[in-house]
């Protein structure tokens, strides 16, 4: 299966760089062939520009600064999100991909007023993600990074795809001991992808 890795993190020996790694080689060990797209290695521009909105819903003129990447999402038959949580939220870096990428005509199309979504041929989606606060924060505030990935995206895919969230919640408490065993939760599971 084609999968897009979008990987969000701006520090290249960071915990998060081994997820990405553990994750790639899980999915390849499935026989899933991996796009591995490092959004700050790649020098992705998170920012919406005010050309951008102007032109948000003239497809396909909307398309024309991130066409790439509309085309490695297009190309997708899953995707897979590498990320920390950040404030209960996703890196600028991630949301600002979403803002650019996922655009009329890419990622869903109005007919009549009515909202239709275009990404069917994604059949699997999963995150895994880093949180500093523990879970009983995150439950708290609601998780919304959790609901955006099983709620938001997750609406705009197949309906029928599978749906995976793995989150090592209190890692401003973690050991080396509850690192390596994510490692190794993140790897199982992505060989069973």
């Amino acid at each position: 299966m084609r999968t897009l890795l979008l990987y969000s993190h701006p520090v290249e020996s960071s915990y998060g760089a081994s997820l990405c790694e553990q994750t790639r080689l899980g999915l390849e060990q499935a026989g899933h062939q991996v796009d591995c797209c490092d959004l700050y290695a790649e020098g992705f521009t998170p920012v919406l520009t005010r050309h951008e909105r102007l032109i948000y819903h003239d497809v396909p003129i909307n398309r024309q600064n991130v066409e790439s990447y509309v085309e490695r999402l297009k190309n997708a038959e899953a995707l897979v999100l590498v990320t920390p949580i950040w404030h209960f939220g996703f890196p600028a870096m991630l949301k600002g991909f979403f803002d650019r990428v996922f655009l009329p005509g890419v990622s869903f199309e109005l007919h009549e007023e009515r909202m239709r979504y275009v990404l069917q041929h994604i059949r699997k989606l999963a995150a895994v993600t880093t949180y500093g606060a523990d879970r009983s924060k995150a439950f708290l505030v609601g998780d919304p990074p959790r609901k955006v990935v099983t709620r938001v995206i997750r609406a705009q895919i197949h309906p029928m795809a599978k749906t995976v969230y793995l989150a090592h919640y209190g890692m401003n408490r973690s050991t080396d001991a509850t690192r390596r065993k994510f490692l190794s939760k993140v790897r199982s599971q992505m060989e069973k992808f």
